[in-house]
């Protein structure tokens, strides 16, 4: 992502503060026991997240999936952050999309809050 600095720290700090205000619905979603809801928040967190961490240091975030295979590529593989934390992100993105998508798969209590 071609940026100047200045946009560049601007467009860093509003991913921080998206996924700082998504995280914060956790709570919320709980108390409801809307586990499927709770794994949307949570794993879009982690994405407003990681493409701050992506567009700080220069990478481009792409589509979703991207997102995850260039922070394996540059965060994972480098020793930055966990094999575990690097498959924790991709099952989040995987459950997401699993509950998004198909009217028939409900995320339970014990899929997202044990993680």
């Amino acid at each position: 992502m071609s940026l100047k600095e200045e946009d560049r720290r601007i467009v860093v700090s509003m991913e921080m503060e998206k996924a700082e205000r998504t995280f914060a619905e956790k709570d919320i979603l709980m108390q409801g026991k809307l586990w499927s809801n709770l794994a949307n928040r949570l794993y879009y967190a982690l994405f407003h997240a990681v493409s701050a961490l992506l567009i700080h240091d220069g990478h481009e975030v792409g589509t979703h999936k991207g997102a995850v295979i260039r922070f394996h590529q540059y965060y994972v593989k480098m020793g930055l952050f966990t094999i575990e934390e690097g498959a924790f992100y991709s099952q989040m993105q995987s459950m997401r999309e699993r509950a998004d998508y198909n009217c028939y798969y409900n995320v339970t209590e014990s899929e997202v809050v044990e993680r």
